[in-house]
């Protein structure tokens, strides 16, 4: 029986949120899973523990008010010493943006695929595969 992963989503657009849960979902059914809207939102419940530690946290880079770097500053000073895997996902491939995630200690980057069928192979090569280099890196 495989272990069941708790997974948190943070992104503001709902669509991005939506495609990305039904994804998790079809790849690792079973999987307990949160989302909010911005970064402020996923800060407050980590620090408050209204959520169960996630095994994997999905963030944007871009949102309003607190962009992804920002709240993956604050994400990594929260979680310190946990195994929480952070995975930077952006419409961005650019290089600074990757560097600069990579640098601010997320452990993946992505660019959002344009599809849903290449979006469930990152989802399933970060949550399945144990043996990804990390920091890794995936672009459509």
């Amino acid at each position: 029986m495989k272990q069941q992963q708790t997974v948190l989503i943070i992104d503001d657009d709902a669509d991005d949120r939506l495609f990305l849960t039904e994804a998790i979902t079809d790849v690792s059914p079973g999987s307990r899973m949160h989302s909010c809207n911005s970064g402020l939102e996923a800060l407050d419940l980590l620090s408050k523990k209204k959520i169960a530690l996630p095994d994997f946290i999905f963030l944007d880079l871009n949102m309003p008010k607190m962009n992804g770097k920002e709240c993956l500053v604050e994400l990594k000073k929260l979680l310190r010493q946990t195994l929480t895997k952070i995975i930077v996902m952006s419409t961005s491939d650019m290089k600074r943006d990757i560097e600069d995630a990579l640098e601010l200690g997320a452990h993946l980057f992505f660019t959002k695929p344009g599809t849903y069928t290449e979006l469930c192979k990152y989802v399933k090569k970060i949550i399945h595969c144990k043996s990804v280099q990390l920091p890794f890196i995936m672009k459509s």
